[in-house]
């Protein structure tokens, strides 16, 4: 029952670097039960949610370290199938061992994962792909069902370019005879990430970060040592805190490329923004100016960076809409900063906000990862102290965030529940 003691008035300034990505490293690890043998994960960011999905591994039959920014994962030759156990639950992206359970073992029972609370985010089209390569799928006894006597390659065609069924579905074809073609795949960063990792291991995968893969099924695959790629969501909530706090930051370790449209936004709103290699600068010498966002699958601007948008717009000059058209739940977050004085409405998909020259401190609650990493921005911003509870949200995403955002000049503090 930890929270975060949040105090308004700093500008962020220095240098902060960025680790793996969250929303990258759980399927690298799921990746890992496609093939025999011992199968390392470097640029791994220190956050809970790894440790979980350790957990997973574990009891699907693996043996995993830990080691720093290291995983060790040890794939055994005969794994469990029943992935039905308490971290499961617990964590949202554990569905991504479907794939690669039905792949290696043509079986699998996945308990409906837990996670966020950020909407409605149905198995339909991760159940449907899998039936097109051949296997059996249901939903029984609260988990995930499935079975085959073989996969075989086919076309298929996604109804909304999803991340997860994307995943599913590549790391499924990639032990199926023959070829698979994924139309209207995701695009993101971190499903080309999974695809090279695939292609390290013996896969043969064309087409990642395209609407349409092509995946030639082999028979067996070898175990690798992958880096995980820079995460950009980390990377697009430190540009985003320099922009609302008026600050300058320069981020290291993830490539500005893959933050285009955020940072597009952001010099919209007025910031300077400087790119190099795999880093860049964002400084923000005045009241940000207003602008509109509308949240849309990679390249698109993310969901996952709605809540800084909507933060940015409540100090903005002038009025922003913003419009929501991944999660239909992210909206939660703007009641907590009405709590903070944001003069914000919402209805449906869309947010509207006129900004304020400062908010007001407040108690607030994380729903989500990032609805708490955007209350503390937000707490950055605000006349006095304010308690953000419920921060095991943000470790689960953000790691050494409250260290980070200390070495930057910010007065935040994470306090015990009983003081």
């Amino acid at each position: 029952m930890e929270r975060f003691l949040v105090s308004g008035g700093a500008r962020l300034n220095g240098e902060v670097a960025v680790a793996g990505a969250k929303n990258s490293v759980l399927k690298l690890m799921a990746a890992a039960l496609l093939a025999e043998g011992t199968t390392v994960i470097d640029n791994c960011p220190q956050i809970l949610d790894v440790p979980l999905m350790a957990e997973i591994l574990r009891g699907l039959g693996c043996t995993v370290e830990i080691q720093g920014a290291s995983v060790h994962i040890d794939t055994p030759a005969e794994l469990s199938w029943h992935a039905d156990f308490p971290a499961v639950g617990r964590l949202r992206a554990s569905v991504c061992v479907l794939g690669p359970l039905m792949g290696r073992c043509h079986r699998a029972e996945v308990a409906l994962p837990g996670g966020d609370a950020i909407g409605s985010r149905p198995l339909d089209m991760h159940q449907s792909g899998l039936r097109a390569l051949g296997a059996r799928m249901g939903i029984e006894h609260g988990k995930v069902v499935g079975s085959a006597d073989r996969l075989v390659g086919a076309s298929i065609t996604l109804d909304f370019p999803s991340v997860g069924a994307t995943e599913n579905i590549l790391t499924a074809a990639v032990l199926a005879q023959g070829t698979t073609v994924i139309d209207n795949a995701a695009r993101e960063p971190e499903i080309i990430d999974l695809a090279v990792m695939l292609q390290q291991m013996g896969a043969q995968v064309e087409g990642a970060g395209t609407a349409t893969i092509t995946i030639k099924g082999v028979e067996k695959l070898q175990p690798i040592k992958h880096r995980t790629v820079g995460d950009r969501v980390v990377g697009g909530t430190w540009a985003y805190a320099a922009a609302i706090t008026r600050g300058d930051l320069s981020v290291t370790g993830v490539d500005p490329a893959f933050l285009t449209a955020p940072l597009e936004r952001l010099q919209a709103a007025g910031a300077e923004i400087d790119t190099r290699g795999e880093s860049f600068r964002v400084r923000m010498p005045d009241r940000p100016r207003a602008v509109d966002f509308i949240t849309m699958p990679y390249p698109g601007f993310p969901t996952d960076l709605q809540p800084m948008s909507l933060t940015l717009a409540a100090v903005s000059q002038g009025h922003s809409l913003i419009t929501e058209n991944v999660f239909e739940a992210r909206f939660k977050f703007v009641d907590e900063l009405i709590r903070m004085g944001a003069d914000a409405r919402t209805d449906g998909h869309h947010a509207s906000i006129t900004g304020r020259e400062q908010l007001s401190s407040a108690p607030v609650w994380a729903t989500d990862i990032r609805a708490g990493a955007g209350l503390v921005l937000a707490g950055l911003v605000a006349e006095g102290v304010t308690e953000v509870h419920d921060v095991f949200h943000v470790d689960r995403g953000y790691p050494h965030f409250v260290e980070d955002l200390q070495a930057l000049g910010a007065d935040v503090r994470r306090i015990g529940q009983d003081i």
